[in-house]
Parts: structure tokens; sequence; C-alpha cells
């Protein structure tokens, strides 16, 4: 579980984020970054009722997804509000291809520390 300073939550940094925020896509998932003026970053988890009907399978997505940034969150700099959207093609994918997908997405991303 993220700490809840690391956890992107008000529906105010949401609409901010998805009005002035940048894209980066990939064929699982997408991200939506802003800098924001803290000294953490905060991120938010978007499975939505397209990638699948049941709720127990967007969940199970989100908790995927949570977890891999967790053990990745130090790599990652600080300031940024970012959040990832689900694909329909993440329903199917295994966990591991998931950290792959991730590895590969951040990589395209400028909040990715480049010493690590």
């Amino acid at each position: 579980m993220l700490s809840a300073e690391n956890r992107l939550r008000k529906k105010k940094d949401f609409e901010i984020l998805f009005a002035k925020g940048k894209n980066v896509f990939d064929t699982l998932y997408g991200v939506r970054f802003r800098k924001n003026m803290l000294p953490v970053s905060r991120f938010a988890f978007v499975v939505g009722t397209k990638v699948s009907k049941s709720a127990v399978v967007r969940n199970r997505i989100r908790r995927r997804l949570r977890e891999i940034i967790r053990h990745r969150i130090f790599s990652l700099e600080s300031g940024y509000d970012v959040a990832f959207i689900a694909r329909v093609e993440a329903k199917n994918a295994s966990f591991h291809v998931l950290e792959e997908r991730m590895d590969a997405l951040l990589k395209k991303t400028p909040f990715l520390k480049k010493d690590v």
C-alpha cells in the first residue's frame, strides 16, 4: 500500500492533472503526469468500466499497479502528480508482463531518476 502522502485523492487535483498534464501511452496503460510544488510525488490508478464491468477485476488491476509502483517509488523523482490509466489489454496480462510494460513506460517519462 502506498503511504497517504503518496496518494492523489482530491477531485481538484485530478481535474488539474487531466486538464494540464502531459501524456505517455503504452500497450497496457498510459500515464498522465504534471509537476506539483510538493516534496513528494502523488499517484493515482484509474481503471474504468471499459476495462471490465466487474469491480473485482478492476480492483485487482489497481492493486497490481499500486504494488509495482510501491517497489519503484524510490527510483522516481519527487514533485510530480501521476495518474496511471489502465487499458483493456491490462485485464488479461500477468503481473510479470505488467511490470515489464511499466518499466518501459517509466523510461519514457521525465520523472524516472537517470542514475537508477
